[in-house]
């Protein structure tokens, strides 16, 4: 016999249509699955959960994160794009342990999970053997949420390593089905990576396995050589693409996307803090593609989904009053806070082919939500919902997080998480990976975990990396 909760007293963000963008309803959810949401629900044999002063909404989907960086957090924060590639690929990628793999995609799954990301795409693109790929993906399933993992083979740049006996033994193994928490993806090196006659052949193999595909393209100067043009003359492109960034591809390559029904992830905050242009939320939502939203990489920028909602709204807000002169229609601004929060539930769902299952809550989707505390001194009162999480909101609001009808926090505890025990894994794979990077680089002092530590970034520009001009042009 499945298990009822009965969700009372509630202010509910539904986001399926506009009803409960800010109105009290209850849900009712047997086991996994939201079964009625209404304003008053009376039903036997419940548990009753009291949500009074909380905001009851959908949780945030992260569409791209590389979680197995979590051991070097911060180290990028002063970084450009070309710096990051040198130090976390170039320098300490190779050093990674399975074990190390494992705990960073452990410990950074659980940190989204406890700032309200239920779902979360980790494209793991620093698996360099099987025993890699196969610790990456257990981090995610010992964590208690839904993820996707993001499979990719980026071994170096460029590279044309195949993967098509690996990707297979995962897809026959470890996700031999698409129904449970943790499902595959493949993390797509792309033309910004390696050669056009790669990334078809992995688009085919990921097609032959029923897999979604998530790619980088237009990233600074690495997009420029028309990743989405060239994958589109080789009909590479469909509605399971997402297609990650997007801020470097020409106007007619955001075309392409949208004639195809590709999806889009865009991560605004560590587009700005890295330079790789200005986040493309508007050029995309002008040719009909309402983007998710991603973190990326936490060694730069931080890692919750509020951050990220509200950099998205402020850059977008921006660009669009500077096009008018900085006087905005007399009808308001045209991004609403609605629509980052929809970036950040139901685009995001559907960007990783999970719409039918989560990202609304209504009556047939599985029960992954959050509640928000609205009684916080930093929000109170709180007047317009939607508004208040994408401006105002911060993840220390997150009271409570349920994943498919299991609570997995409550009352801003995680539930089954021996964090301390966690914490001093992490501090010691951190530790043993700084020692390896040091011993390489000749015990080098310079490299440290105070700031101070520039790699430098000579064979790291756009032209060395991809071995083409800006034009595309080989």
């Amino acid at each position: 016999m499945s298990r009822k909760i009965l969700i009372k007293n509630g202010v509910v963000a539904t986001l399926a249509g506009h009803r409960g963008d800010g109105q009290e309803l209850d849900l009712l959810i047997d086991g996994k699955m939201i079964v009625a949401v209404e304003p008053s629900i009376e039903a036997d044999d419940v548990e009753v959960v009291d949500a009074s002063n909380m905001l009851v909404m959908p949780g945030f989907v992260d569409t791209h994160r590389h979680t197995w960086q979590t051991m070097i957090r911060g180290l990028a924060s002063d970084w450009s794009l070309a710096q990051y590639a040198k130090g976390a690929h170039a320098t300490f990628k190779h050093l990674y342990t399975p074990s190390d793999i494992y705990l960073g995609n452990l410990l950074g799954r659980i940190e989204a999970l406890y700032s309200g990301i239920t779902t979360m795409l980790d494209w793991s693109h620093g698996i360099s053997s099987p025993e890699h790929a196969d610790a990456a993906a257990q981090g995610l399933i010992d964590a208690p949420g839904r993820s996707v993992f993001g499979y990719s083979a980026h071994f170096g740049f460029p590279n044309n390593t195949p993967i098509d006996r690996d990707l297979r033994r995962l897809r026959e193994s470890i996700f031999s089905s698409n129904d449970g928490l943790v499902t595959l993806a493949l993390g797509l090196r792309g033309p910004q990576y390696t050669s056009i006659e790669t990334t078809e052949a992995d688009v085919r193999l990921a097609r032959e396995l029923d897999l979604n595909v998530t790619v980088h393209g237009g990233s600074a100067g690495w997009g420029r050589n028309r990743p989405v043009g060239r994958m589109f003359e080789r009909g590479l492109l469909d509605h399971r693409t997402t297609v990650v960034h997007c801020n470097t591809i020409g106007d007619d390559e955001v075309a392409m996307m949208g004639e195809c029904g590709c999806t889009a992830s865009v991560s605004p905050f560590v587009e700005i803090q890295m330079g790789f242009g200005w986040p493309a939320t508007g050029r995309l939502l002008k040719r009909g593609i309402r983007p998710s939203l991603s973190i990326d990489t936490c060694t730069a920028v931080c890692g919750d989904m509020f951050r990220t909602m509200n950099t998205a709204l402020i850059a977008q807000r921006g660009l669009d009053n500077e096009d008018v002169g900085g006087a905005p229609d007399q009808q308001g601004l045209a991004l609403r806070c609605r629509d980052v929060v929809e970036f950040a539930t139901i685009e995001g769902a559907r960007a990783c082919g999970l719409e039918s299952r989560i990202g609304t809550l209504e009556v047939g989707k599985e029960a992954d939500l959050i509640f928000l505390k609205m009684d916080d001194p930093t929000v109170f009162p709180v007047n317009y919902p939607l508004g208040m999480v994408a401006i105002s909101g911060h993840p220390g609001l997150v009271d409570t997080v349920m994943v498919a009808g299991k609570f997995v926090k409550r009352g801003g505890e995680l539930i089954g998480v021996d964090l301390p025990h966690l914490r001093q894994l992490g501090l010691q794979s951190r530790d043993a990976l700084l020692a390896r990077a040091r011993d390489e680089a000749g015990a080098d002092p310079s490299l440290a975990l105070d700031g101070t530590w520039q790699p430098p970034t000579a064979e790291y520009t756009a032209d060395a990396v991809t071995g083409r001009n800006a034009s595309g042009r080989t």
